[in-house]
């Protein structure tokens, strides 16, 4: 028997709350300057936001406000906002920007996997733990009479061997007065159907109350393997939020999973794996790599088929537009 535990987070969670407060200062900068560059880093405590990174852009950005509007939407208060951010580095502004093109805004791995497990294109227990999150998601944005307070996390366990999920894990936070039994039948009957399984253990530690930014401090990139595919497969060094997508820590990212999902059907794969490696301030990739279940050599395909410079990338993603808040409440493969 070979267990493997994978795990997700809800949008509430803290990390995700400031993931989403760089991402909406990011969405915004954009909106307004499409040669923003922006490196944007959150930590959230209590009702007290500290912004910190680097900002080169000509947007007006009113940073309290997009600030006080992410924690309204989570049903969080931000009281007290400090402000740290700078401009970018002159020499790295430099390397990244020309007239012709753009050179990869740092050095780095980036990895993208795609598999025929689950229609998501993602691991299926890790699959299983974002359609979980999802309905705990759905029922405290939509259910007037919850019991749940949205912070949450799952852990999905998974037969490798067979295929079977065999223990999951769900941990909510929940309104005061409810008892420990009534949260777990509460939950089980939300989200009792994503999955078969035998035993389900929820919230472990007890009832649990006092979640979010008051019980815990939340970073900007803390959850690197959340957002991309639970640790199934290698995850590059680098966090997505709040980084524009001269970023290939972020973009690179993005369109190896692309390309990954592009090779399952073309090629009839069942899995496949690429990574791509960049040196900062050079457009072209300076490594490719790819796996796959058949063994075939793909490089000079996806070589040429595929444009792997930043600029390329952005256009491809449309990468200039997208709604990064959004992006990343979650898993950024996963389509709720």
């Amino acid at each position: 028997m070979r267990l493997f535990s994978t795990e997700a987070v809800s949008k509430y969670h803290p990390d995700k709350y400031a993931d989403q407060i760089s991402d909406a200062i990011l969405t915004e900068c954009l909106k307004q300057d499409r040669q923003s560059h922006c490196g944007i880093e959150t930590m959230v405590k209590g009702n007290t936001v500290v912004l910190g990174g680097e900002i080169t852009s000509k947007a007006d950005i009113n940073y309290d406000q997009i600030v006080r509007r992410v924690a309204k939407k989570l049903g969080y208060r931000a009281d007290k906002v400090i402000n740290l951010i700078s401009e970018q580095s002159p020499e790295i502004n430099r390397a990244v920007l020309s007239d012709e093109d753009i050179g990869a805004g740092d050095q780095g791995i980036m990895f993208g996997y795609a598999t025929r497990e689950t229609a998501s294109r993602l691991p299926y227990a890790f699959d299983v733990a974002n359609r979980i999150i999802a309905a705990l998601e759905d029922d405290a944005d939509n259910n007037p009479d919850t019991i749940l307070k949205g912070d949450a996390k799952t852990q999905v366990t998974i037969d490798l061997d067979t295929g079977e999920i065999v223990t999951v894990v769900v941990s909510v936070c929940h309104k005061e007065g409810c008892d420990l039994d009534e949260v777990q039948h509460y939950v089980l009957a939300l989200v009792g159907n994503e999955c078969v399984c035998d035993d389900w253990i929820i919230n472990p530690a007890g009832t649990w109350t006092v979640g979010g930014a008051e019980a815990d401090c939340g970073l900007t990139g803390r959850k690197i393997v959340c957002d991309q595919y639970g640790g199934f497969c290698r995850v590059g060094g680098g966090a997505f939020s709040g980084k524009d997508p001269s970023k290939v820590d972020r973009s690179a990212s993005y369109m190896a999973h692309k390309i990954a999902c592009d090779l399952l059907e073309k090629f009839d794969l069942e899995w496949c794996e690429i990574q791509i490696g960049y040196a900062i301030g050079m457009s072209q990739p300076v490594s490719l790599s790819i796996r796959n279940d058949a063994d075939m050599e793909l490089f000079d395909y996806v070589a040429n088929t595929y444009d792997l410079t930043p600029a390329g990338i952005i256009r491809e993603l449309d990468l200039l537009h997208a709604d990064y808040e959004t992006i990343a409440e979650g898993c950024h493969f996963y389509n709720k």
